[in-house]
């Protein structure tokens, strides 16, 4: 089983809507077989303006070749339908 990654002290909107995506991308990748061993979510410094960082990024990791792999044929596996 995969470690859960730290979730970040103070969740913004943000924040809270780049942990859904990552959340429902490791959901869809692990019912297609993949598993990426690093997911977690990145988020810049506060804007002085909002006093909170104004958006948030899923960090996908590293991954091993036959990992990329698994995820091309995947993505390409949707493609085709």
């Amino acid at each position: 089983m995969a470690p859960t990654p730290r979730e970040p002290r103070n969740t913004t909107p943000k924040v809270q809507e780049a942990l859904d995506a990552r959340d429902a991308l490791a959901a869809a990748l692990s019912r297609a077989g993949v598993q990426l061993p690093a997911m977690d979510i990145r988020s810049p410094w506060p804007d002085e303006r909002e006093g909170e960082a104004s958006y948030a990024l899923v960090h996908l990791g590293v991954c091993s070749a036959p990992v990329a792999h698994a995820l091309a044929e995947v993505i390409l596996n949707g493609l085709a339908r």
